[in-house]
């Protein structure tokens, strides 16, 4: 559903030269397989035999009942679009090659030979078996039990109707300076099934597993590999049975090695997110020249294959741009390095003598503030260079008002306090404005009056007016134009909501415990531009998010929107299952109807934002990342969620 397919990676219990006992593993764990919905299972290298069967390989007797193992594998795999990979050793021409067989439907549908043989410490692969760069370029066809097949190194499988495709490689193959999955990637598979027998050494897995993940991130693929296990010969060195899947760079799932059962791990890959990468990347295209597609094979599957029936084994966090725990204090701070490193030369660059900012109490303006110190320490200047403005009007509250005040106090930078309910007034009287009509003029007058404030403010102190508004906002438009809309630099500019309140809190974990109650307060504060007079209590009365919806949706709309170019219904599906229990199914699309709407009617607010850092892989910036006309329509995405 949506292109997701379930990929599945087994590592069997196994016997050395027991073909009979392998096969009926192998076919256990393809039911298995089969009845998780998997499209693909892939099994270890020369698994019909096992791997370490040496110069066995040589006896017509273990191949012949390779063949016939492989026959009564593919029997009981009739009825199931589920692909299979095993392998087992072929003879072809006088020359014996480690094969994997792909396997659907009762059909073999192709061998594939491995090209890299190592021969190299305690592999010695080249002493049985022969490359497959041996066969030249193309295909060529050979009878298995009765049937013309294909034989080659260069064959993607497609299934036609959908964005599934794969290629296979086998161990060593991955290890090598070009791997053959690079070129298969190139040909169209987004995924890349390896049948593997890797021995274990201390450190080894760390590198296979980086290996795995490398080359799915640079051929834009899923890579599932199944490595032989425990139950191999154990002579002279010891197999783990590592299973792994990845998913264009990310480790999405990976087994427990040296188990002793037989064992299945499963991932949910988005197919169509992988073919919108390659879309989007043109570095991947413009490789495509330096590899020719040459004598290369496109087979069609026969049968259909079984799409994912939900996303149970699926990578979709509700808060995507939150880095994951383990990772959490790393990648703040190079997130914080990033904006930093960016305000210090816009600082030298201008010869700012002073940064201005407008400080409110607020998420945005927070990490700001928080920024421009850490600039200022890069540059060795002191925190007072800082000249942050609190600009009290007529929504302001004494709790964001006085945490404002505090952070201002506990780093050190100058704080000036300028009022502008009285000069806004002023101003509803020069332009005819009732005070009583809490319009959108009532707030915008608000946000220009504080904007000017800090130009002014700025030229009189030779000082540079750095933005407070996050990509969150810049997403929706929700700013005034010309108003907060407007700095001279915006630190905020690439980080979403959802990531400003992770990464306050990251700083208030290295604060001291005044300025950390302060920071971890401000988190816990309502979002809102306190434009808007508060409640009767002295609360915030005007809540962004009672207007706009949650940014925790917001936020991931548009992480599918811009990265995958994802469209209406798959991510309210996507939604619908990441906030499960959280938010409702009618509530979500709702969200997602204010999103479409907003992002297509603000571009123009985009069109001449302000520079900033760029610090992940989204981002709109009209001069790099996100180039739209402002008066592009959002009437193709606003009916395509209509209809649903």
């Amino acid at each position: 559903m949506f292109g997701y397919y379930r990929l599945a990676s087994a590592v069997p219990q196994l016997r050395v030269a027991d073909v009979d006992y392998n096969v009926d593993q192998l076919m256990a764990g393809f039911r298995k397989a089969a009845q998780q919905q998997a499209a693909a299972v892939v099994f270890p290298e020369l698994c019909i035999t096992g791997y370490s069967c040496g110069d066995l390989f040589f006896q017509p007797r273990l191949r012949e009942a390779a063949l016939d193992g492989l026959r009564r594998f593919a029997e009981a795999t009739e009825g199931s679009g589920t692909i299979a990979v095993v392998g087992l050793p072929f003879l072809h021409e006088d020359a014996l090659y480690n094969t994997a067989a792909v396997v659907q439907s009762g059909c073999v549908l192709a061998l594939v030979p491995k090209t890299v043989l190592p021969n190299y410490r305690e592999f010695y692969e080249k002493r049985q078996f022969t490359s497959g760069r041996e066969l030249g370029t193309g295909t060529k066809e050979v009878q298995v039990n009765g049937a013309c097949i294909p034989f080659g190194t260069e064959i993607v499988f497609h299934d036609v109707s959908s964005p599934f495709s794969f290629g296979v490689e086998i161990c060593e193959d991955l290890w090598s300076v070009i791997p053959p999955s690079s070129q298969l990637a190139l040909l169209g598979a987004r995924a890349i099934f390896n049948p593997s027998a890797g021995t274990e050494l201390t450190g080894k897995a760390a590198y296979r597993r980086e290996l795995v993940k490398q080359q799915s991130g640079r051929c834009l693929c899923a890579y599932v590999l199944a490595s032989a296990g425990v139950h191999e010969s154990t002579t002279d060195v010891v197999f783990g049975g590592h299973s792994l899947i990845a998913d264009n760079g990310r480790l999405a799932t990976e087994g427990e090695r040296f188990g002793r059962e037989s064992s299945l791990i499963l991932a949910d890959v988005d197919f169509e997110r992988l073919a919108a990468a390659r879309l989007s990347e043109s570095s991947f295209n413009d490789s495509k020249s330096l590899s020719p597609a040459g004598n290369a094979l496109h087979l069609t599957v026969p049968a259909e294959i079984p799409a994912a029936p939900g996303l149970e084994y699926a990578f979709n966090p509700a808060r995507p741009f939150l880095p994951s725990p383990a990772h959490r204090r790393e990648r703040c701070e190079e997130i914080i390095a990033i904006q930093t490193a960016g305000l210090a030369k816009r600082m030298e660059h201008t010869h700012a003598q002073r940064l201005v900012i407008g400080i409110s109490g607020g998420l945005d303006s927070t990490l700001a503030l928080l920024i421009c110190a850490r600039a200022c320490r890069a540059l060795k200047r002191p925190a007072s260079d800082i000249l942050a403005v609190t600009m009290p009007g007529f929504g302001t509250t004494d709790r964001t008002h006085g945490n404002a005040v505090n952070m201002c106090r506990l780093l050190g930078a100058e704080l000036r306090e300028i009022p502008i309910s009285e000069c806004c007034l002023q101003h509803f009287g020069d332009i005819g404005h009732d005070p009583a009509e809490r319009t959108t003029t009532y707030e915008n007058v608000q946000a220009r009056e504080r904007t000017q404030i800090l130009m002014d403010l700025a030229n009189k102190n030779g000082g540079l007016v750095v933005g407070t508004g996050d990509l969150s906002e810049i997403a929706l438009g929700w700013s005034t134009y010309n108003g907060d809309h407007m700095s001279m630099y915006a630190v905020n500019c690439s980080i979403p909501k959802t990531l400003i309140r992770c990464l306050i809190e990251h700083i208030a974990g290295e604060s001291s415990p005044e300025l950390a109650a302060t920071l971890l307060d401000i988190n816990n504060t309502p979002v809102s531009p306190e434009l808007l007079p508060p409640s009767d209590d002295g609360s915030i009365e005007q809540r962004t998010e009672d207007v706009l919806g949650p940014y925790d949706l917001h936020d991931f709309f548009l992480f599918h929107f811009i990265k995958y170019g994802a469209e209406p219904d798959k991510i309210l599906y996507l939604a619908e299952h990441a906030f499960r229990g959280e938010f409702q199914p009618e509530f979500i699309r709702r969200g997602l109807g204010i999103f479409i709407r907003r992002f297509f009617r603000q571009q123009f607010k985009r069109s001449c934002m302000p520079d900033g850092p760029k610090v992940g892989t989204i981002a709109l910036s009209p001069r790099g990342d996100w180039r739209m006309p402002s008066d592009a329509c959002g009437t193709v995405w606003e009916k395509h969620l209509s209809h649903r």
